[in-house]
């Protein structure tokens, strides 16, 4: 069987007092889940903007990846399959 889709994600990055804040929102026309990261810039440090976005959307799309996971995880559970144990498990879920 065989199975197309198309998710959107938008990315959003703002500047808030010293602080890069980044909101990675996915859709997947069924559900939208939001992932949230942010940088601060030491003040002996040079002031490059870009570092600071490409540093807050990692950490945002890293906790959207870890919703993510979480809701598979749910999902496997909802259909009846167990739980892998030891290093099988590294691979169903981080």
């Amino acid at each position: 069987m065989s199975h197309t889709s198309e998710w959107k994600c938008r990315l959003h990055l703002f500047e808030d007092g010293g602080t890069t804040k980044a909101r990675v929102v996915l859709d997947t026309g069924t559900a939208e889940l939001t992932g949230h990261g942010t940088a601060h810039c030491n003040p002996a440090d040079a002031d490059v903007p870009e570092i600071g976005d490409e540093l807050a959307a990692g950490r945002a799309l890293n906790d959207l990846g870890r919703k993510l996971l979480r809701v598979a995880e749910h999902d496997i559970e909802g259909v009846g399959a167990p739980r892998p144990d030891g290093r099988e498990r590294a691979a169903w879920s981080l």
